[in-house]
């Protein structure tokens, strides 16, 4: 793979550049709203949940900020990479290129948007008076394990729109459902032990927890707690890479 994605360098970089222009086309702020976006939704759910969930929360708007981050990437990467397929059919029946180009370059463009919107966090987690520590260096391994992840369930889930339509609509009402379920504004320390290892079932729950337990708690997962993170991640690109290799040929009458 890493071979194939050398030979085809300029192509990937041109798609990555386009994915990534193409998001704020005909827009006049631009780039701004990669930082603009994700503070309006904070400051909106800052209000909404404050005074019902916030209460005995410290630091809660980092707390949110934190939930917000790491979904609002899940759902763009995930997003972007189910109709990666589809959208370049016009390119992929006329080129002979790996069909994971065009995955991958989504994936990056939603990966450059993150990082514009990590640094915000960063500097918001200043202002909030949230301490920082040489442990904040191990937030790069939730940040990998998520972007294995994404690129596993964009490959799962680009298969199925080539073939299903009907998948765009069912991963919209799934999203929403999983958001409520990754206890982005709430917490889940006052429910019993047993609902709080059914969160854990949840690999965005997962990663937003490992999140807050770097930032606001100011210490390191367990190790068994690592090893989930990278089950999810392995466990979904596997799926996805043997689906691309079973359907590859495929795709091609469905475009």
């Amino acid at each position: 793979m890493l071979k194939k994605l050398k030979n085809y360098k300029f192509m990937f970089e041109e798609l990555v550049s386009r994915d990534f222009k193409q998001k704020y086309k005909r827009t006049t702020l631009g780039m701004l709203w990669s930082i603009l976006s994700p503070l309006l939704t904070l400051f909106i759910m800052r209000i909404v949940f404050v005074n019902f969930f916030g209460r005995g929360i410290e630091h809660y708007t980092t707390y949110l900020f934190c939930g917000n981050l790491i979904f609002s990437y899940y759902r763009e990467s995930s997003t972007g990479g189910m109709n990666s397929l589809v959208s370049n059919a016009s390119i992929i029946t006329k080129i002979n290129a790996p069909k994971y180009l065009f995955l991958l370059s989504k994936n990056v463009a939603s990966l450059i948007n993150f990082g514009l919107t990590l640094i915000i966090f960063f500097i918001f987690c200043i202002f909030d008076g949230v301490t920082f520590g040489w442990n904040f260096f191990m937030l790069i391994f939730p940040i990998v394990c998520l972007v294995v992840f994404n690129v596993g369930i964009g490959m799962v889930l680009s298969a199925l729109y080539v073939f299903f339509k009907d998948i765009a609509y069912l991963f919209d009402i799934f999203n929403m459902l999983l958001m409520y379920c990754s206890a982005i504004f709430y917490q889940i320390d006052t429910y019993s032990e047993t609902v709080q290892r059914i969160f854990l079932i949840n690999p965005v729950y997962c990663y937003i927890h490992y999140f807050r337990v770097i930032v606001l708690d100011g210490r390191i997962p367990s190790i068994q707690y690592h090893a989930l993170c990278v089950f999810y991640a392995a466990v979904m690109l596997l799926i996805g890479m043997f689906i691309y290799k079973k359907y590859n040929q495929r795709f091609l009458y469905y475009l």
